[in-house]
């Protein structure tokens, strides 16, 4: 089955291919269809996670896959949540990370945080399912790892003693919020009956 990931992110794009690979699912990015991506304008992460999979899957007219994630700092009183990608109005994850650090300068250790994703799947004929995936941690006074994304490199699993940007792939996958989220959607297919509309 040809899904599209509806994500400008490469990052996710190849979480999502390696996390449902067990599938047999061909996975593409949006970039090649040429379609525009929907604004993101819900007011929680279903909403968004369900504008993007049922935007991108009307205009291309082919499954379509989507997240909305965002970090919820509870020093913040959950922010910047569902305005993750875009808080402080800045365009780089570096920047944001330095404004969240900077916002949180005052504030007392441990710094509680959560991650949290909802995964939308979107069929031609109108089926849609959600999944929805959180994992607690901290936030660092400072970044460690290379790798990951957003804010990955600050936020600290602290069983493990490792931030995300430190964690393998694997590892990643199997704790992660956006992980957690396509864990449900693959045991949910993984009867390999599909949607014959979907094919």
């Amino acid at each position: 089955m040809r899904v599209i990931v509806a994500t400008s992110n490469t990052g996710k794009l190849l979480e999502f291919r390696q996390a449902l690979e067990p599938l047999g699912w061909e996975l593409l990015g949006v970039a090649p269809f040429g379609v525009t991506m929907p604004m993101e304008d819900g007011m929680t992460y279903e909403e968004n996670s369900l504008i993007k999979a049922a935007g991108i899957c009307h205009a291309t007219r082919t499954a379509a896959i989507a997240d909305d994630s965002g970090l919820e700092v509870e020093a913040l009183n959950g922010a910047p949540g569902i305005y993750s990608a875009r808080f402080g109005s800045l365009h780089s994850d570096l920047e944001r990370n330095l404004y969240l650090l900077d916002l949180l300068r005052d504030a007392p250790l441990p710094r509680k945080a959560k991650f949290v994703s909802v995964v939308t799947l979107a069929f031609p004929d109108g089926h849609v399912e959600s999944y929805r995936g959180e994992v607690e941690g901290e936030l660092l006074e400072g970044p460690r790892g290379s790798g990951g994304f957003g804010y990955d490199a600050l936020f600290l699993i602290p069983s493990l003693d490792k931030t995300f940007a430190e964690l393998s792939t694997e590892e990643k996958h199997s704790i992660s919020h956006r992980g957690r989220a396509l864990e449900q959607l693959l045991h949910a297919h993984s009867s390999g009956a599909l949607k014959a509309s979907a094919s």
